[in-house]
């Protein structure tokens, strides 16, 4: 077995391609913290942990501006969202 190939590395590496899929998901627009935890098993609560763990401080804070009572982030506000009514 090579030093590359034990089993504490894969691990940490396995993690950090976990985080690097969390990340990416929570800065998309189009995916819900519902589809997050149904893609990786975490609720909002973590999501929040983990990005305010791996991005710095500056980018932890534009993320929660970003998407703080955005309706795109929640199903059920997407869903209880009120129609428009038309100017016809």
């Amino acid at each position: 077995m090579s030093s590359s190939d034990h089993p504490t590395d894969i691990q940490e590496s396995h993690h950090a391609a976990r985080m690097d899929e969390v990340i990416d998901l929570a800065w998309a627009d189009e995916i819900s913290f519902e589809e997050i935890k149904a893609r990786t098993g975490l609720v909002e609560k973590d999501v929040i942990r983990v990005m305010r763990r791996h991005l710095k401080p500056a980018s932890f804070r534009r993320w929660r501006e970003r998407v703080s009572g955005r309706v795109t982030k929640h199903q059920k506000r997407l869903r209880l969202r009120p129609i428009p009514p038309d100017d016809d």
